[in-house]
């Protein structure tokens, strides 16, 4: 029988203008209102005799680590990667999952068999026939251990003979990834998950043509030339510390309502450099608000957006490595920071203190399933009485015998901010020494990955919204559990969360993973975000998803 895919109903507004540094990725509110719609007078433009030519510039504060969709997990890359890949589903402007490469879907009643029929008829931007045997190149390329996919796991968690495959114990006859013909996909799961449909909409699962990345190897995604993708634009200019250029797509197969012909992402890294290019009319929109320019900005009505993020901004705390790896050091950490203050007074803006890295947002029966947890003994303010007699406790009284503590974050300035601030905060109210360092964020997250620091900035905005895009972060030996954290327990839970039917069972599983990661204080949650940007009014028909992946297929300028 058909199926139609409908994401999760958001709810629950916050507000906050730092960038997650991975995942999408990654709004606990239903985006529907989240659209290009005007907040000023329209731009002088939309009087014009003549009409506007469909072209725009829009600005990107950080340089992803690379640009192929089969590699990189870092949420930099996406607004390139989504605006020129599509998977077999995607976002529409309302949040919801719907077809894309994919025109309609099976599932088998096990649960276990999706049957996928592509659309009559998909090019290649080069306008090279695409077919189901391209979407099995594709996976097989994230299963080969050389491709270095930094979302493997969110394959071989999934389907069948993946992990075999990866792991060289298993063939292609095996991997549960069958072209039928050349328009119907078969994948088979190694056991029932409700929620599949959502983890295809992440890039991993994009297509890449396979005649490119043989002739070109790596470099395939690095050049103008080679980037072949199937979605709305293709790249036709590329300088990766400048910017990426993209033209409208003839050979994508919706590509008659495709309004804009040129979108030019430039890359400024300096915020109030950017800032400036978007007052002086210069560039047309920009991902990042200098915090100390949102209240006024907001205020003029200059093109403030503002999209509901299911995301947290937390900082990770390295449990493996001493004296980290013991959660009273890490309580400590957790009570003496004031996030009210940092809210207030560095970011800036309206947010939710968090205590726990799962942000709200998840509803089922109506009910956001966050709704009622425990603090976990933290508050909006710091504590610090608690966090020195946790300290104490672990062996390090007034903070003596502590070690320098290395606080580490990628170049951003509102990072920066933050990061001064909690290096105060931690010498105030603990009485140890900080050492505070930061890198572009190539080199800061090969060291994170690595194992190679302290505590760090980070954060995570879903992949897809359900909780199982926050579980995976704490689960022993995932790609995404940066903070080597460990729990046999929890790791059982989040097994039992992969494979329940029932919403409101898995929803009750998924609090109590919830609370043993929080009660072991895994890391050192901030605050729940959102993400706000800046576009000028004379544009229209973009929209963000819960994973701030920013859409352009319907835009116009006017």
């Amino acid at each position: 029988m058909k199926k139609k895919a409908f994401s999760a109903v958001l709810a629950g507004a916050m507000a906050v203008s730092l960038l997650s540094a991975c995942g999408g990725n990654s709004q606990p509110q239903n985006i529907a209102d989240v659209s290009g719609t005007a907040s000023s007078e329209p731009a002088s433009a939309a009087t014009s005799a003549e009409p506007a030519a469909q072209e725009m510039t829009f600005v990107l504060n950080n340089i992803p680590d690379g640009l192929d969709p089969t590699v990189t997990n870092n949420s930099f890359a996406q607004y390139v990667i989504l605006n020129c890949f599509e998977g077999l589903v995607t976002y529409d402007s309302t949040g919801a999952v719907v077809p894309g490469s994919a025109e309609t879907w099976d599932i088998s009643d096990d649960g276990l068999t999706y049957t996928f029929h592509l659309r009559d008829g998909l090019k290649w931007s080069d306008g090279t026939d695409l077919t189901a045997d391209d979407f099995v190149y594709s996976i097989q390329h994230v299963l080969t251990p050389a491709t270095g996919a930094q979302y493997v796991s969110m394959v071989t968690d999934y389907i069948k003979g993946a992990q075999e495959y990866y792991d060289g114990t298993g063939t292609a006859e095996d991997l549960g990834v069958k072209a039928v013909d050349a328009k119907t996909l078969e994948i088979t799961l190694k056991q029932p998950t409700s929620y599949f449909i959502d983890v295809l909409s992440m890039w991993v699962y994009d297509p890449i043509q396979k005649a490119t990345v043989e002739a070109n190897g790596d470099a395939w995604s690095t050049k103008a030339e080679t980037y072949v993708g199937n979605g709305p634009f293709k790249v036709t200019g590329m300088s990766m510390n400048e910017n990426v250029i993209l033209e409208k797509n003839e050979n994508y197969w919706n590509a008659d309502n495709v309004t804009l012909d040129k979108l030019t992402f430039r890359y400024v890294l300096d915020q109030a450099t950017a800032l400036t290019a978007y007052e002086s009319g210069e560039v047309d929109g920009v991902i990042s608000i200098p915090s100390s320019d949102y209240a006024r900005l907001k205020a003029d009505k200059a093109g403030v957006q503002t999209s509901p993020s299911y995301g947290t901004v937390y900082y990770n705390i390295n449990c493996s490595a001493a004296p980290f790896d013991d959660p009273l050091v890490r309580k400590a950490l957790c009570l003496a920071i004031d996030r009210q203050s940092i809210i207030d007074n560095v970011v800036q803006v309206d947010a939710q203190p968090a205590y726990s890295f799962l942000a709200p947002g998840y509803v089922v029966d109506g009910k956001d399933i966050t709704e009622g947890r425990s603090d976990y003994g933290l508050s909006a303010t710091a504590d610090v009485e608690a966090a020195q007699a946790a300290l104490a406790e672990a062996g390090y009284p007034n903070g003596e015998g502590f070690p320098t503590l290395h606080l580490s974050y990628y170049d951003n300035d509102t990072v920066k901010k933050i990061v001064e601030a909690m290096a105060e905060m931690f010498k105030n109210n603990l009485n140890i020494n900080v050492e505070v360092s930061s890198a572009d964020w190539g080199i800061f997250y090969d060291s994170v990955v690595k194992g190679d620091y302290e505590v760090c900035a980070m954060g995570w905005s879903a992949d897809y919204v359900n909780p199982m895009s926050f579980l995976p972060l704490f689960k022993t030996g995932d790609s995404t559990n940066n903070a080597f954290y460990s729990n046999a327990d929890y790791d059982a839970l989040v097994e039992q969360v992969m494979t329940e039917s029932d919403p409101a069972k898995a929803a009750e599983l998924t609090m109590q993973a919830d609370a043993i990661v929080s009660n072991d204080y895994a890391c050192l949650p901030l605050y729940y975000k959102s993400n706000s940007y800046l576009m000028h009014d004379n544009i229209s028909g973009y929209f963000m998803n819960a994973s701030g992946g920013l859409y352009f297929k319907d835009v116009k300028v006017s």
